[in-house]
């Protein structure tokens, strides 16, 4: 199946800009899900204006966000009415990351900003043992499979954005101001990628040009 045509295209991309939807937002209570009733320490890398971090506390002891914008971990900090409970800070996860160990380590839409192969690794030592690895990630479409499940997301992707907003125009979610760029590894590579830093991991492909990994920590 080959990608919708660039007229198509720009028709949605039109659309849905003046319909806007926050697509890692859709998953967050999926991940939620993944995780104990209770536990004690989490990281969120990548924590853009820290929507996932207050949600991750409902349940944590504690949760810290990193982000390596100043201005998006800013706005965080405003936004979180329970800093006891939740901190957010500057942080490049390219080059650091905390030490922890961390009973959960989340990671949307960031992944692919990041050295792959490396930062599974760097996530893996700071688990604590029995903890829960749990990213949503971007790939770049590349099979027939991929292309498919495209085709099926573009007409729910419009779908949601005009109900979400109740058929009004509205501007961007402070969600979506974060500095995104465009995934560059295909699924197949990214799973090929995950076996030795993650056995065992389970990755699926999901609608709105996401994937999810999940790796548990052996305890």
């Amino acid at each position: 199946m080959r990608p919708l045509p660039p007229r198509a295209l720009q028709a949605l991309d039109r659309f849905n800009a003046a319909h806007p939807w926050d697509h890692n937002a859709h998953y967050h209570r999926w991940i939620l899900r993944q995780l104990p009733r209770r536990f004690g320490s989490a990281l969120d890398v990548g924590s853009g204006t820290g929507d996932l971090a207050r949600l991750l506390a409902t349940r944590a002891d504690h949760v810290l966000g990193i982000d390596s914008d100043p201005a998006i971990t800013s706005r965080a900090q405003a936004l979180t009415p329970e800093p006891a409970r939740t901190s957010f800070t500057v942080m490049d996860a390219r080059t650091d990351l905390p030490a922890g160990p961390f009973d959960v380590i989340t990671c949307v839409a960031t992944l692919h900003h990041l050295p792959f192969t490396e930062t599974l690794h760097a996530f893996r030592s700071r688990l604590a043992p029995g903890g829960a690895l749990v990213v949503v990630g971007l790939y770049r479409p590349s099979t027939f499979t991929d292309h498919a499940l495209g085709a099926l997301a573009a007409p729910l992707n419009a779908a949601a954005g005009w109900f979400k907003n109740r058929s009004r125009r509205a501007p961007r979610p402070a969600s979506m101001t974060a500095r995104t760029r465009p995934a560059d590894k295909p699924f197949t590579d990214i799973t090929e990628a995950t076996r030795a830093p993650l056995p065992g991991a389970h990755l699926h492909r999901r609608l709105f040009w996401r994937y999810t990994l999940i790796w548990r920590r052996p305890s």
